[in-house]
């Protein structure tokens, strides 16, 4: 069972609540989506899913509906009441109130090695969790999120993308992105302004050894003047010099360098040092 526009208006006028601005609240009220979602997660008997932002559960009960034990996270505590009571008999269910950028997820994660994070992001939260979930919490092996459409193409561009930046360096260090669908805004209340599009991230079995640090450092100076040349966006970082000693030509744009020169470029600058 899951609800319906209607149904789920209803559901939240008898509880006295309405959908928040200040956390991002967008609620799927289309039956056909969240069971395309649930389809698209993979998941079924036997599996943990951890559902970020669960709002009154239209996913939730998809999710359980595979099969899954379903962890569902809600930062707001009215609509977490709620919650509880609308999945109180539903055994596979556990509902979790608190903010996802601050749970400990070891305790939230008990009870399985590997879980899947499936959740409906509202903007301002989705880069920072993603990529804090990637670093520090390797229980969660695959990620299906939705996002606004801009953050998605962000998530799984390449080099020479105009969307390429240092958050899909940073999730390509990790895992592999991959948009695997479009959602209009018809089926959220209230409607948002944006098209959102389903991102789903598979993590590395292994990642490879590099100074993250440095890393990270040299992403913030060559994306933060992405229209700059490397040998004046990177110069505080390294010199021009440095640059062609990587092996990558210091004349050329951050958009351009592949995960591969990153690495190069990281190695070279610790090796300075």
């Amino acid at each position: 069972m899951t609800h319906s526009r209607p149904a789920l208006a209803a559901l939240l006028e008898e509880s006295g609540l309405a959908p928040r601005r200040d956390l991002g609240q967008n609620f799927v009220v289309d039956p056909n989506t969240v069971r395309r979602i649930a389809d698209l997660a993979a998941v079924g008997a036997g599996d943990h899913v951890v559902e970020v932002g669960a709002g009154l559960g239209s996913l939730t009960l998809a999710l359980a509906e595979t099969g899954a034990f379903v962890t569902a996270v809600e930062v707001d505590r009215g609509i977490a009441q709620v919650l509880r009571r609308l999945t109180a008999d539903v055994d596979s269910i556990r509902v979790v109130e608190g903010d996802a950028m601050n749970l400990d997820w070891g305790s939230v994660l008990e009870g399985a090695d590997s879980w899947t994070l499936v959740a409906n992001l509202p903007y301002n939260i989705a880069t920072p969790l993603i990529v804090d979930l990637l670093v520090q919490v390797p229980r969660i092996s695959r990620m299906l999120v939705m996002v606004q459409l801009e953050a998605a193409e962000r998530f799984a561009a390449g080099p020479g993308s105009g969307q390429y930046g240092a958050v899909s360096v940073r999730i390509a260090h990790r895992a592999r992105a991959r948009i695997v669908g479009h959602v209009p805004p018809t089926v959220f209340l209230p409607r948002p302004k944006v098209d959102s599009a389903l991102v789903a991230i598979e993590r590395h079995a292994e990642v490879r050894p590099v100074d993250e640090g440095v890393l990270d450092e040299l992403l913030r100076a060559g994306f933060g003047q992405r229209r700059k040349m490397l040998r004046r966006s990177l110069s505080g970082v390294a010199s021009a010099s440095l640059i062609g000693e990587a092996g990558i030509d210091p004349t050329a744009r951050p958009e351009t360098l592949g995960l591969e020169q990153w690495y190069a470029l990281t190695d070279a600058v610790v090796a300075s040092r």
